[in-house]
C-alpha cells in the first residue's frame, strides 16, 4: 500500500510505500529533498507536516526538539506516512538540477590502484548504466560495516556504466580500512545513486574554478572531465592541494589536459614542500595558490570546492574576500555514519551550507 505525499511549494507529488520514508520515496522519485546525514541527527531533511498523519521514526532528540515535534515538524529521512500528507519542505528549485532518480545497482569491483600512500582508486563495472550528474556521489554497502557509505564519483557522466571512487584510507575508519585491506578485484557491491547537488550550474555566467584537497579530487576530476568531453569554452582553473608530492596524485593526467585544452589551467600546491626538495610548483596552501594565480580578485568567476573541512573554509575565506560571495561558491555537504563524518563541520560562512 502506498500513499501520496505532495510537497510544498514546489506542488511535486510522490508515492511513499508502507515502510519508506519520505526521503526515500521523493530521491528515489527524482524530487530533490535537502539532506546531509541521511540517518536523523543532523535536522538538514527537517519538514513541516502541514496536513496528514506521520509516524516521526527514529530522530534524535537533538535535531528534533520536543517543541518542533508538538509543530508538527518531522525529519523526512526517518518519517514514514500513515495517510495521504502534504508537507512544506524549504527547497531552492535550481535549472541546472536534472533530477535523475535513486536506483540501486549491483557492481563488480574491476581494479584497485594506488593513487597514493594513502589513496585507492577503486573501479567498478556497474550491472548497468547509471544516469548521473558530474559531482553526484553514490551510497555503497560493504560486508561487515554498519550502514551504506557515500563516496563522490570520480568518472564522467560519459561512463556511465563505470564507477571510478578515490578513497582515503581514515584511521580507525571501518569503511576505509576494508577497502584498503581487504576488497578485492572480482567482488560484488550493491550501491545506490545518484545523490547529491554539487554539479557545475552551467546556466550561470562565468570562468570556473576548482579547489580540491586529498581525495576531494574525485568530484572536481569527474565535473572537468566532462566540461571537457563537452567542449566548454569557459576557462577553467584546477588548483589541487596535497601535503607532499607522493600525495599528489593524478597530477599527470591533469598535466595532460593543461597541454591539450587552451581553457585550461592546472595548479598544483603542496603545503609541506619543503619535504621535496626538487619540487618546482607552488609552495604553501591551495587556497593561498588560488590567491596568488588570481592576484586576490576571483569577481566574475564560479567556484566549487571539495575536499577536508579546514580546506573548504580557509578557501572560502580566500574567495570572499576576493569578491565572490555565497551564490558564487558551490561545495558538497554530505554526511553519513562513514568513517570520519563525525569531525565534519558546517562552515560559520554560510547560512545555507
Amino acid at each position: 500500500m502506498s500513499h501520496t505525499v505532495t510537497i510544498e511549494p514546489i506542488g511535486e507529488q510522490i508515492e511513499v510505500e508502507d515502510g519508506q520514508t519520505i526521503l526515500q520515496a521523493a530521491l528515489r522519485q527524482g524530487v530533490w529533498l535537502p539532506f546531509a546525514c541521511g540517518h536523523g541527527t543532523c535536522a538538514t531533511c527537517k519538514v513541516q507536516v502541514l496536513e496528514g498523519d506521520v509516524e516521526i521514526g527514529d530522530a534524535s532528540p537533538f535535531a528534533l526538539m520536543d517543541i518542533e515535534r508538538d509543530e508538527g515538524k518531522v525529519l523526512a529521512c526517518c518519517a514514514t506516512v500513515e495517510s495521504d500528507v502534504t508537507i512544506e519542505a524549504d527547497i531552492d528549485v535550481d535549472p541546472d538540477f536534472e533530477g535523475y532518480p535513486v536506483e540501486d545497482y549491483t557492481a563488480t569491483v574491476t581494479d584497485i590502484v594506488e593513487l597514493s600512500p594513502t589513496i585507492r582508486g577503486v573501479h567498478l563495472k556497474l550491472d548497468r548504466p547509471m544516469t548521473f550528474q558530474a559531482g553526484q556521489y553514490i551510497n555503497i554497502e560493504l560486508p561487515g560495516v554498519d550502514g551504506a557509505r557515500a563516496f563522490s564519483l570520480a568518472n564522467p557522466p560519459g561512463k556511465a556504466d563505470e564507477v571510478e571512487l578515490h578513497v582515503r584510507l581514515v584511521e580507525g575508519g571501518a569503511a576505509t580500512t576494508y577497502i584498503h585491506e581487504q576488497l578485492k578485484t572480482g567482488d560484488a557491491l550493491n550501491l545506490s545513486g545518484p545523490y547529491g547537488q554539487f554539479f557545475v550550474r552551467s546556466s550561470q555566467p562565468g570562468d570556473l574554478i576548482f579547489i580540491a584537497g586529498g581525495s576531494g579530487l574525485s568530484s572536481p576530476q569527474s565535473m572537468i572531465l566532462d566540461l571537457l568531453e563537452q567542449n566548454d569554452e569557459r576557462k577553467i582553473v584546477l588548483f589541487q592541494g596535497a601535503r607532499n608530492l607522493a600525495e599528489l596524485y593524478n597530477r599527470e593526467l591533469f598535466e595532460a589536459l593543461d597541454r591539450d585544452h587552451d581553457n585550461f589551467t592546472y595548479v598544483p600546491a603542496l603545503s609541506q614542500a619543503e619535504e621535496d626538495s626538487e619540487w618546482q610548483g607552488f609552495r604553501g596552501y591551495v587556497h593561498d595558490a588560488a590567491k596568488a594565480h588570481f592576484d586576490g580578485r576571483f569577481a566574475g568567476n564560479k567556484a566549487y570546492l571539495c575536499g577536508p573541512p579546514p580546506m573548504i573554509d580557509a578557501a572560502i575565506t580566500a574567495l570572499m574576500q576576493g569578491r565572490l560571495f555565497e551564490r558564487d561558491i558551490f561545495m558538497e555537504k554530505f554526511l553519513t555514519a562513514a568513517d570520519g563524518a563525525e569531525d565534519t563541520q558546517r562552515s560559520a560562512l554560510f547560512k545555507k551550507i
